[in-house]
């Protein structure tokens, strides 16, 4: 039994690895803001969830699998909100697409405040 969950944890360590580089590259090979910070907010996201999930199987433990199955969820409920602001006030300082994209449908910025009566 333990060496089957040594090969599971041993997976799981090379899954997540494998998306924590995809992540890294992506931020290096990427043309723009935008397409970086999804990859970051992706495959960062699921490298570093695998990697903690391996870690709390590996621990034998269930206090700290229960925390890494709290960092996980953490992790999934934060990742898309802040890459979603971060994109949000990138494109309002702006920072444009590449022209490598092929439609923008942001709301253009009108420059005035609209109050609703």
């Amino acid at each position: 039994m333990e060496t089957l969950v040594t090969l599971i944890v041993a997976a799981t360590v090379v899954i997540g690895a494998f998306f924590t580089f995809v992540a890294a590259l992506g931020l290096i090979r990427l043309p723009d803001v935008y397409t970086r910070m999804h990859a970051a907010s992706k495959a960062g996201t699921l490298g570093s969830g695998v990697l903690l999930i391996a870690l709390g199987v590996q621990s034998g433990d269930a206090g700290t699998l229960t925390r890494s199955l709290a960092g996980v969820a953490f992790f999934l409920l934060t990742a898309p909100i802040s890459a979603h602001l971060l994109a949000k006030a990138s494109y309002a300082m702006g920072y444009r697409m590449t022209n490598l994209s092929v439609i923008d449908e942001m709301p253009k910025p009108s420059g005035r405040n609209k109050e609703v009566d």
